[in-house]
This record gives C-alpha cells, sequence and structure tokens, in this order.
C-alpha cells in the first residue's frame, strides 16, 4: 500500500480472516487475547478481530522502561481498549529478545495474538540476513501459541485503518532507537532507492512459501502430476515419485527418447505409461502388455504410448495400429 492510499476497512478485514483460515490461527468465532502495545499495529489487531467476531480481549505487558509515557501507554490500553494491564518487572538485561520473552510468558493458558505485520516481516528477515545469514522470517503460529493474524497488512494500512475507523492510537518515542528503528527510519529507505520493490522481494523471501514441487514431495498420500516444464512432469503415486516427458502432440513425426514415432491421424499425444492405462475397446491393461513382453519394471514408466484422449492406441514395438509407425533407432 502506497503512504496516503486511502483503506478500505472492510476489504481489509477480508485478509485478515483469509489468513487466518489459511492458517487455522484462530477456530471461528473462537476466544482470543490480543497482546496490545497502544500502538497503530495491535490496536488495528484488537478493533479487526473483534468486527470478524471473534470473542476479543486485550492484555497490556506494562514493563515501565520509559517512565511517564509507559503508564500513558497503560492507561491508554486499560480505558480504551479495556486491557487487563500487567505490571512486568524489567529483566537485569532488558534487551529486545528478553522483554518479548517476559511478555509472552503471560496468558500462556489462553490463545494470544500479536499485531506484527509484514512490516515487521520484512525488518526481521534483513536483521537475520546481516546478523546471522539466514531469512527465517515471523510464523504465523508460534510453537506456543502465539498467532499473527495482520502478517499479510503493511504498518501504514494498519494506521490507515485506525484513522478510518476513528480509532485513536498512541506512537513510541524509543522505536527509533532500536535496531528496528535503524531498518525502519535509516536501511529500507535506501534499498527503496536502491529497487522499488525490495520490500516486496524481502517479504518474498521471508515467506518462503512451499514450491508445488516442494508439495508434491512432502506428500505421500494419493496421486499427483506437476509439469516442471521444459518438457518435464513430476509423478507421485503414493510413496514412488518419478520424472517422466510431459505428453506432446504426434503432429507429423515425435521423438521420444529412442523411439521415433510418426502418424498422419489427428489428435493423437505420446506420454508416459500411467498406472490403470488401457488399450483402446480393450479390457487389457497396459502393464500386462508390459509385463507379457517381458519388459523390466525400470523400463516401463519411460516407454511411449500412444493415445488419443484416455485411450492406449498403440505401445510402441508391442501394440502396433496401423496408421501409427515407431521405430526404436538404438536398436
Amino acid at each position: 500500500m502506497a503512504v496516503g492510499e486511502p483503506v478500505h476497512p472492510d476489504r481489509l478485514r477480508e485478509r485478515v480472516e483469509a489468513h487466518i483460515r489459511e492458517h487455522e490461527l484462530i477456530p471461528p468465532g473462537g476466544e482470543v487475547v490480543a497482546l496490545v502495545s497502544g500502538g497503530a499495529d495491535s490496536t488495528c489487531l484488537h478493533h479487526v478481530l473483534g468486527a470478524l467476531g471473534y470473542r476479543v480481549s486485550a492484555l497490556h505487558v506494562n514493563h515501565g522502561l520509559r517512565g511517564e509515557e509507559s503508564e500513558q501507554d497503560a492507561r491508554f490500553c486499560r480505558e480504551q481498549l479495556g486491557a487487563e494491564v500487567v505490571e512486568a518487572p524489567v529483566p537485569e538485561l532488558p534487551t529486545e529478545d528478553a522483554l518479548r520473552k517476559l511478555r509472552y510468558s503471560f496468558a500462556a493458558d489462553r490463545l494470544r495474538a500479536t499485531g506484527h505485520t509484514a512490516s515487521d516481516q520484512v525488518e526481521t528477515v534483513l536483521y537475520r540476513l546481516v546478523s546471522s545469514g539466514g531469512a527465517k522470517g515471523i510464523k504465523p503460529k508460534r510453537e506456543d501459541g502465539v498467532v499473527r493474524p495482520l502478517l499479510t497488512l503493511w504498518r501504514d494500512e494498519t494506521e490507515a485503518y485506525c484513522r478510518a475507523e476513528g480509532i485513536a492510537f498512541r506512537s513510541d518515542s524509543s522505536n527509533a532507537a532500536t535496531a528496528r528503528g535503524l531498518i525502519r527510519d535509516e536501511i529500507l529507505p535506501l534499498l527503496r532507492r536502491l529497487h522499488p520493490g525490495a520490500e516486496q522481494n524481502l517479504l518474498r523471501l521471508a515467506e518462503q512459501r512451499p514450491t508445488k514441487l516442494d508439495e508434491l514431495l512432502a506428500s505421500s498420500a494419493g496421486s499427483r502430476r506437476l509439469d516442471l516444464g521444459q518438457g518435464l512432469t513430476a509423478v507421485r503415486e503414493y510413496d514412488r515419485v518419478w520424472l517422466e516427458q510431459t505428453p506432446v502432440a504426434l503432429d507429423g513425426s515425435v521423438r521420444w527418447g529412442p523411439w521415433r514415432i510418426e502418424s498422419s491421424l489427428a489428435g493423437l499425444k505420446v506420454r508416459s505409461w500411467r498406472p490403470g492405462d488401457r488399450l483402446a475397446g480393450r479390457r487389457k491393461k497396459i502393464q500386462d502388455v508390459f509385463v507379457d513382453a517381458k519388459i523390466p519394471r525400470s523400463e516401463r514408466e519411460a516407454w511411449p504410448l500412444v493415445v488419443r484422449g484416455s485411450e492406449v492406441v498403440a505401445v510402441p514395438g508391442l501394440i502396433e495400429h496401423p496408421a501409427v509407425s515407431a521405430t526404436r533407432e538404438d536398436l
């Protein structure tokens, strides 16, 4: 979202709901505790979840690190968001990580949600890239059950949503002094000058979405085929995976491995064998054709079939068709 671009609250809520359902973050109509700071992100989170019909309450953890400003944040969360305010002693070493662990230690018996956005995701992956060489992003759901319903929204959108809905929010003056503040205020503007799509590209890296091939390899249920391009198809049959040539139209002549296949008939294709294939007009399975001809199992999945639709009209070298000729050029 471009700065200053108007936000449509209904559409924004639809995006949040789609993200929640995709990752099963909150049961439909379920209870959830919004961990709020009073800033635009968590204030938006609290309002959106309530508008979507979730039974949402609020919890604010007050570390008191900024004196009167911290007290004002706590008062805002209590009075404006109805939040339960917990006074938390500051750890001996008040690092960002230590403070986060302390905040997450409260209400651990309940489902909790934080207001992390796509902007936080980009800042996180950029920090981890330069500090550890990794690109691990923020998870939609942590192992301890903390969920992040706003990861598809940008920070500008949460602020615009609050303004559109007439909701007040607080600004944290300490943000500029943190590593996130440095990334947000100095590094990201330079990266945008380098390339206008910098943040979107970093977000894509953070999400590390599995490819269709990843999903095919990860599952062992049922059967799937995936066209990989460049003439290859990945095939999974339960716990077996193999590569085969992608079906090609038999337009005059086709080379398939060692085979040269020709036909003047229209509508024919050449492809690999698939379990369950049968000869056109006959009940005999192609698997039985291979068994009768003593074709080794290792060769069957690469053996060409000439098909019309789902029917096998010829098996080169084994079952002939008067309008199809096939020669094996390595013999």
